[in-house]
């Protein structure tokens, strides 16, 4: 288990106040074993990256885009 503090509401980690396997899907899930369950209203997944350039290639997504995560290279 990391240091930090880490919570589920299973009834095994309430009742015996132990690592769960909800923790450890978290942990294995993410690259620091967060989960941002809740993200801000500032973070959205869609929102265009400053230095989109998709319009000037038609359907082909740019290179900001695609390393954001916004759109995917085609096959």
């Amino acid at each position: 288990m990391t240091e930090e503090l880490m919570a589920c509401t299973c009834p095994h980690h309430i009742h015996r106040n132990a690592y769960c396997k909800h923790m450890a899907a978290v942990e294995t899930a993410t690259d620091d074993g967060t989960l941002n369950a809740f993200p801000s209203e500032d973070s959205e997944d869609d929102a265009e990256p400053d230095d989109c350039d998709c319009d000037g290639l038609g359907d082909f997504p740019c290179w900001p885009c695609v390393r954001t995560g916004r759109k995917e290279l085609p096959n």
